[in-house]
């Protein structure tokens, strides 16, 4: 069988551009250790706000014992739960937060909080503000015909 030069030429350029980007893909996965998100736990959206961890008495902003916060959030259509969150500047924030409804996703601007919220599943996210000031949880994934109106304020505040 006659390939032409040409075509065999486009052949090994294509070969050799899949084989960087499997190369790379490995690299880092194996040296640079980034692998797929794993902390996949579920929870059922029916019955979330009746009572554990996402009941309305234990939403928003939790201190532990190593110095640590703990915020937990719910994302409903057109809002989240609780309306305003605060914690301090300079310290590990982790943000568990579910929703009961449709796909959301949180992002507050300016920072490197940006996270997917799919219904039946607990997003984990672990962040530190540096700058203290205001800043607004926005949703980036449209959730219907409030979604413009979906946001929440954060409010960083002097540690201690």
């Amino acid at each position: 069988m006659h390939i032409d030069p040409l075509e065999k030429k486009w052949m090994y350029v294509v070969g050799f551009m899949t084989a960087v980007m499997i190369g790379s893909m490995a690299y880092a996965a194996i040296m640079l250790n980034m692998h797929p998100p794993s902390n996949v736990e579920t929870i059922d959206p029916k019955t979330l706000h009746l009572s554990g961890e996402f009941a309305e008495d234990n939403l928003g902003a939790t201190t532990n014992p190593d110095g640590s916060v703990t915020v937990r959030m719910v994302a409903a259509r057109y809002s989240f739960y609780p309306q305003m969150i605060e914690v301090p500047a300079d310290t590990d924030v982790k943000f568990r937060i579910t929703s009961p409804d449709v796909l959301h996703g949180v992002h507050v601007p300016f920072t490197n909080m940006s996270t997917m919220v799919v219904p039946g599943y607990v997003s984990e996210v672990n962040t530190r503000f540096s700058r203290e000031g205001e800043a607004q949880f926005l949703c980036n994934e449209y959730c219907g015909l409030g979604h413009d109106y979906m946001w929440s304020k954060l409010k960083v505040v002097p540690k201690g």
